[in-house]
């Protein structure tokens, strides 16, 4: 069906939303506009569904939702033979709308869905999966993206993020069925009545927030300790249980941002609500201003990844990497655990193949082992699901991405800004007690390791023409492999996708036993390197550029020139 039968089709079949057919109707003469919409479908990957709210197959709405959703039913009954899926949703404008519509699928096959009554962060959704002994799971979310997109996270019965082989199966799924024709839906009261669809007990919320503070190194560090925190949520789902997680710990002195305290999924004083950007976190700088606080934390709108900002030797705030607040975390953890004698033997901590190599060097200094994996947290969740046979989940101690995502403990099985907002200010506040901040104690780890900086550069490529340009970057990269980078030699290259590691040095290649994934990393002379990979959730290419230095104007000075080389290479 080319684009314009697909169009045609909806103009006839689309009839349950009222914005949608408003929509069509105002693009019937404008063939590139029904083009953007229906030249393709959104591909239900391990990511789920992301795409921009509106009509059509390359948008999200009711009708994709639902087409997943028989996808995602199909495959619960075939290999379950039935059972349970939980869902919830972030502010997302739609958000509720297309977790209902999702519940009506699933109850209209047979299958219970448990919703709840308001948003939720999405580690509560991981939680939920499992306390509640689901099937699967779905998350109606798009992360940090700007307000025009929504999403649909799915979710294996470990409460992982669904791995690619079950993605595949969901999606070979959707892909024979009609969008309009093979769908099954239930009227949503009638389902509620039969017991098909039934909202989540308050309880579970408890078990929840108890899992939480089960990961506190420190207990009682907080009381006492005059910690004052300014926080932000972001228009999103953490209000309740950040602010009720700390003020339980003992955080009393918090100051909400309330520009953004409330749930806006048009975002309108942070048109981009992604904490690593500062613009985001800008409302709560000019309230640090003001109330002067220890630190800024900031969490997205589905509260899996949390930003912070540190008061500095001038006053000022300094923003926070999302690697520094993990080198941080990671070294707080383990030095204490050990002092405690709570570290588990045979310790492990995760991260992903973008996240700062300055992780090494802590793991090795406390004995731990160390596991790199693809980027996305679900495979950080595996490494937890495989240590399950043998009850040794409690090895997992920490892990983290360079994305702002953190997680301590098993209860749940993707990144958890609820906990990390938790940890962090435990770790500002046993720091305070010896009279030192956040800025004090990652400088004073530079001063022992090295200034490691990390970058991450992102370059948008909207539309049909950008997918493409893409394509043709990637295919570029490989066909075309540097040597050097600004004069330093590649002395180690790794194609995630061929699963190949060629060490230029050594005249040596071994086999990288990762799952596949489009990802090219180049090694460089002095321990920097720079990774190119597209994102799984967004029209972008994303550089990751890492410069070990003597000082931080050095890395600087090395940072730039990657960045300025890597763009000429990739002809940005």
């Amino acid at each position: 069906m080319d684009f314009m039968e697909s169009y045609n089709q909806w103009c006839q079949s689309a009839t349950d939303d009222k914005d949608l057919i408003a929509e069509l109707e105002s693009i019937k003469d404008n063939k590139d506009e029904i083009y953007e919409r229906f030249y393709r479908s959104l591909e239900f990957g391990t990511a789920g569904l992301r795409g921009v709210i509106g009509a059509g197959t390359n948008r999200m709405n009711i009708y994709v939702v639902r087409h997943a959703t028989q996808g995602l039913a199909n495959y619960v009954n075939s290999k379950f033979g039935g059972g349970a899926v939980a869902i919830s949703h972030d502010s997302r404008i739609k958000a509720d709308l297309f977790m209902i519509e999702a519940a009506k699928v699933l109850a209209a096959n047979g299958i219970k869905a448990y919703i709840t009554s308001e948003l939720q962060p999405t580690p509560v959704l991981s939680f939920l999966v499992r306390d509640l002994k689901c099937q699967a799971g779905i998350m109606v979310t798009a992360s940090h993206n700007p307000a025009k997109y929504n999403g649909y996270k799915a979710y294996g019965e470990d409460g992982c993020q669904m791995t690619d082989v079950a993605a595949g199966i969901v999606y070979d799924e959707i892909c024979k069925l009609d969008i309009f024709k093979d769908v099954k839906t239930m009227d949503f009261d009638e389902a509620i009545s039969k017991g098909l669809i039934e909202y989540v007990a308050d309880e579970v919320y408890d078990r929840y927030i108890g899992n939480v503070k089960k990961q506190q190194i420190n207990e009682g560090i907080c009381k006492g300790a005059d910690l004052k925190v300014v926080y932000t949520p972001l228009n999103g789902t953490g209000n309740k249980l950040v602010r009720r997680v700390l003020g339980e710990i003992g955080v009393e002195d918090i100051k909400i941002v309330k520009e953004q305290e409330m749930p806006d999924g048009n975002f309108t004083t942070c048109p981009y609500p992604n904490p690593e950007i500062k613009e985001a976190l800008q409302k709560g700088l000019e309230l640090c201003e003001v109330e002067k606080p220890d630190l800024l934390l900031a969490t997205d709108p589905d509260a899996d990844r949390v930003g912070i900002a540190v008061i500095d030797s001038d006053g000022s705030y300094r923003l926070l990497t999302g690697n520094e607040t993990g080198i941080m975390l990671t070294d707080y953890i383990l030095s204490n655990r050990k002092r405690l004698g709570t570290l588990p033997e045979k310790p492990i901590i995760v991260k992903t193949i973008v996240t700062s190599i300055m992780i090494d060097r802590l793991c090795e200094k406390y004995g731990c082992e160390l596991k790199n994996v693809l980027t996305g947290f679900k495979y950080i969740g595996e490494v937890i699901l495989n240590l399950e046979p043998a009850n040794e989940t409690d090895r997992f101690v920490f892990g983290f991405e360079e994305s702002y995502g953190y997680l301590a403990g098993s209860y749940v099985r993707d990144k958890d800004a609820v906990v990390a907002s938790m940890l962090i200010c435990e770790m500002a506040a046993y720091y305070k007690k010896q009279g030192k901040t956040l800025a004090q104690v990652i400088d004073a780890m530079y001063e022992e390791y090295g200034y490691y900086k990390n970058t991450t550069l992102s370059f948008s490529f909207d539309g049909a023409a950008g997918m493409q340009k893409m394509a043709d970057i990637m295919a570029s990269l490989r066909a075309n492999s540097p040597a050097e980078v600004s004069g330093m030699k590649v002395v180690k290259f790794s194609d995630f996708k061929e699963s190949v590691e060629k060490d230029i040095v050594a005249e040596t290649e071994k086999v990288i036993e990762l799952p596949k994934s489009n990802v090219l990393a180049y090694y460089l002379e002095g321990n920097n390197a720079a990774i190119v990979r597209p994102s799984g959730t967004e029209p972008k290419i994303k550089i990751y550029v890492t410069a070990v230095g003597k000082d931080k104007a050095d890395a600087q000075r090395i940072t730039d020139l990657i960045t300025d080389d890597m763009k000429k290479i990739m002809g940005l």
